[in-house]
């Protein structure tokens, strides 16, 4: 992990070498993060730091998996992390009960990969390089999205 600044962030500072439920982990390692040190920032600040989060993620998932010689290493749990900081942001202001919420949902449709999260993990599933580190990110953004429509149509309805 410490051989490159880059394993750092794909595997979020560790939290990716669970030898269990590595992406549960890592989402549970970015909503504790989110609680500490982003909760309390202003909307504005959660953004940029989600946005710089997404391209140092993608730069990441990009090194890492080369070093490892997979397209998809299950350690890295950073694309779960800004996926997971994506959804908190836009879910807020929200109960404790609604994050859990938020955060069974996304779990589900990122573990399980129903219709389009599982279409968004085939598309640049064996694809290396840059296109290979966006394939890692792609499925849990996807997810991320799944996750905000169905608490969208829930509190609409």
């Amino acid at each position: 992990m410490r051989a490159h600044p880059a394993h750092l962030i794909a595997l979020a500072f560790g939290a990716g070498l669970s030898p269990k439920a590595a992406g549960t982990v890592g989402t549970l390692w970015a909503w504790l993060v989110w609680a500490l040190l982003l909760a309390g920032q202003p909307p504005a600040v959660q953004g940029a730091v989600i946005a710089l989060g997404l391209l140092l993620s993608w730069w990441a998932a990009t090194v890492t998996a080369r070093h490892l010689h997979s397209a998809d290493p299950g350690a890295i749990v950073a694309d779960e992390v800004i996926a997971f900081w994506i959804v908190l942001w836009l879910v807020t202001p929200a109960s404790l009960g609604v994050q859990l919420a938020a955060f069974a949902l996304f779990r589900f449709f990122d573990a399980v990969k129903p219709g389009p999260v599982g279409w968004a993990d085939r598309l640049l599933h064996h694809a290396r390089g840059w296109a290979g580190g966006f394939g890692i990110l792609l499925d849990d953004l996807v997810a991320a999205f799944c996750t905000l429509l169905v608490i969208a149509l829930w509190r609409a309805w």
